[in-house]
């Protein structure tokens, strides 16, 4: 296809239209489906090994689950107000708990177990979220967003970093400190590399994952920042915030946009049977929509 016709087919159908036909990763003319509006906020967005999603409600203090039968209900109460969440390799619900600033393990029956309850005798800002490499060591953002049910009113440490919790450790180690609010996180599937979304200077950066768990090789990947963050079977990178989900090709070059009808799109992740369903949590409500990419854990 040589350059005049490409630019004449984004002329005609728009660089957006034409970009997400172009990667097939969705049918544009399909609009995601609305689940539920009954919560307050919904964020953490995760998915079990069955395709079963669960999400919370940060402000009424729940986990929710959508099984792959469309049931919606109830999970956990009382979640020490989870934010960012994510699965280990044994089924366990790994959670940010930002109520007490700790981080939770809860297993399938719902046993509590507290990971993590501070840095070197100091509060975390706010554990944000986590992505669990394949060696089972965790990521962890740390931004700090003041919360209304908080006593304090200022950070216990000197800035907002991402940390790693190596598997078997108890004590958490800096990897990032140069960020200004990290948020979103997300590595590959090999292990090899992780994002992380600063959402305070409005960019995604790339590392390189050293074998110790350390980063390495910093490199610009998306010029925008981002809440939650996830990747498809291409490797293709899914941001969100105001307009809905933002989709980036592995160079980086936005490719497509999923339009979310609400005030704030907070998380994401592929669900279903087959996680080719791309559920997303935006400010009161839950929705998915078909993919015709599946995503990766």
């Amino acid at each position: 296809m040589n350059k005049i016709f490409i630019s004449f087919l984004l002329l005609i159908f728009g660089s957006e239209t034409f970009a997400q036909q172009g990667n097939a990763l969705f049918d544009p003319s399909i609009k995601p489906q609305l689940i539920s509006s009954q919560f307050s906020f919904t964020e953490g967005a995760s998915v079990d090994k069955k395709g079963n999603v669960f999400f919370t409600d940060q402000p009424n203090d729940k986990i929710w689950e959508y099984d792959i039968n469309g049931k919606l209900s109830v999970f956990l109460d009382k979640t020490g107000r989870s934010n960012g969440m994510y699965f280990d390799r044994k089924g366990n619900l790994i959670s940010c708990a930002d109520d007490k600033d700790e981080l939770w393990s809860i297993s399938p029956n719902k046993e509590i177990t507290v990971l993590l309850k501070d840095y070197e005798g100091h509060l975390f800002n706010g554990p944000n979220d986590i992505w669990i490499a394949p060696n089972g060591g965790l990521y962890l953002t740390d931004p700090y967003y003041q919360r209304d049910y908080w006593a304090r009113k200022k950070s216990d440490l000197d800035g907002e970093k991402v940390y790693y919790l190596a598997k078997g450790s108890k004590a958490p180690v800096i990897v990032a400190a140069d960020l200004k609010k990290p948020n979103g996180i997300v590595g590959t599937p090999d292990g090899k590399y992780l994002y992380v979304a600063d959402i305070g200077a409005n960019k995604t950066y790339k590392y390189t994952i050293n074998k110790d768990g350390s980063l390495a090789d910093k490199t610009l990947a998306v010029e925008q920042g981002s809440d939650g963050m996830i990747l498809d079977s291409k490797g293709d990178i899914y941001l969100t915030g105001r307009e809905g989900v933002y989709i980036f090709n592995p160079q980086g070059q936005r490719i497509g946009l999923i339009p979310i009808p609400e005030s704030w799109t907070a998380n994401l992740c592929f669900g279903g049977k087959n996680k080719n369903v791309l559920f997303i949590t935006a400010s009161k409500s839950l929705y998915m929509i078909q993919m015709q990419v599946r995503g990766v854990e």
